[in-house]
Order: structure tokens, then sequence, then C-alpha cells
């Protein structure tokens, strides 16, 4: 079959662009503070305004920016890089997964979709209730791409006023440790079942003290996916759609 590449005329795209901005709306707030936030790291870290900027732009990850900020202080090592970057984002197979049907039909669209899902565009289009008369493709390809926009002003706002803050920003590079921190929480509080969170900390405590701070995460993430898949069967599932 082949792929509709044609545009639709203007008065389709602000009709899809009006029906997809207040369901962006509270994205833009945390977005943006975020944003902001890792566009001061990347200044304080000694990187100019464009690294931040062509950094959310290109890949639009938040964890995995701020993980990257460190592989780009640390010596060249392209395996732990993927490694991180594979294990902070996995989730993301299973919102492909989910949005086979939803992604359907959505032409010249489709792409730039898959590149932009973030957890925040996945909930909304997973979730939204698109009135009839609007364009599918255009409503799940304007809050992708708001979403997109609103974190890349951030992070640019911020690599470039970062560098006028009058008062020292040295400790700010712990805004990732505390990110990770809080998502640990947040999991350790939604979980009835805290297997996974004990063995993830045992394993990687484990391979810290055998392989040493600088080469214990690729060990660490190897143990815990494993641990985890002998484990699968008897351990209840996270959620029920």
């Amino acid at each position: 079959m082949e792929q509709d590449i044609s545009f639709p005329e203007d008065g389709r795209l602000l009709k899809a662009l009006k029906a997809a901005f207040p369901y962006t709306i509270p994205i833009l707030t945390g977005f943006c503070f975020l944003g902001f936030t890792y566009g001061i790291y990347m200044n304080a870290s000694g990187f100019s305004f464009w690294y931040p900027m062509i950094m959310s732009l290109t890949i639009f990850a938040g964890s995995v920016e701020f993980v990257a900020v460190n592989l780009l202080l640390g010596s060249f090592n392209p395996l732990q890089a993927l490694a991180m970057t594979l294990m902070l984002n996995a989730r993301h197979l299973f919102y492909g997964i989910s949005m086979l049907d939803k992604y359907s039909g959505t032409g010249w669209k489709k792409t730039y979709l898959i590149f932009g899902m973030c957890d925040e565009s996945f909930s909304i289009n997973y979730t939204a209730n698109i009135p009839g008369d609007i364009d599918k493709g255009l409503f799940l390809f304007f809050v992708t791409l708001l979403n997109h926009l609103y974190w890349f002003a951030g992070s640019t706002l911020g690599g470039i006023f970062g560098g006028f803050i009058p008062f020292s920003l040295k400790g700010i590079d712990f805004v990732m440790t505390a990110m990770f921190v809080v998502i640990f929480m947040e999991q350790w509080e939604k979980d009835k079942i805290h297997t996974s969170h004990i063995t993830g900390l045992c394993l990687s405590s484990l391979c810290l003290i055998i392989f040493g701070p600088d080469r214990f995460i690729i060990p660490s993430m190897a143990a815990i996916l494993l641990a985890l898949s002998l484990l699968k069967k008897n351990r209840e599932p996270y959620t029920t759609l």
C-alpha cells in the first residue's frame, strides 16, 4: 500500500493544532523548567549553549541528555554509552508496540512520531479522545511536536542564560543524581513488590565493590538484566492495562 505523502490544507493543520495544544499545557511548564535546568547544567559543565540546543533537538530524551553530560566529559566509551541509552529507554520498546495501531495510516508524519515519542507524548496520544472531525495523524503529530519544542526551548534558554547567573553553580551536577533518586522513589511507591528495586541496589553495590566506580555500570546492568529475566516468572506485573 502506498503511503500518503500529501500535505493537508492550512485549515486542517490549524484545527488539529488547536485541538492538540490544550492537552500539552501541563507538559509546557514541566518541560520548560526541566529543560532550563538541563541547559544550566550543561553551561556549568563547560559547554556552550549550542550543545544543549542541538542535543535537545536531536536526542529528545531527558534522562539520556543528563547522562550524556558525564559521557562527554569522560573518556571515549561507546559501549557504555550504548548500554546506558538502551537501559534508560528500554521502556520505549513497549511504547512503540502499544502505538502500532495509533500510528497506522499517519503517512509522512509517522517517522517523526516514532522519533519524538517520549513518556508525556505517549501518555497523551495513547489516551486522548480525538474528535471525529480532527485529523488523527495531525493531532498526534502536533502533540509530539509541541512537547519537543517545549523541551528544546527550555534547554536552549538555560544554556544561554546559564552563563549570566551571578552566583556559583558548583554542585548543580547533583541534579542528575536527584532526578534518578526521585524516579526510583516514585517507582518504589507505585509498585507493590520491590524485588526488582532490591535486586538492582544489591547487584549495583556488588559490582561497584568488584569493578570500581569507573567500570561497574555495564557489569551491573548486565547482572540486573539477567537477574530480572530469571525472576520474571515469579513476579507480578507492574501494571495492568
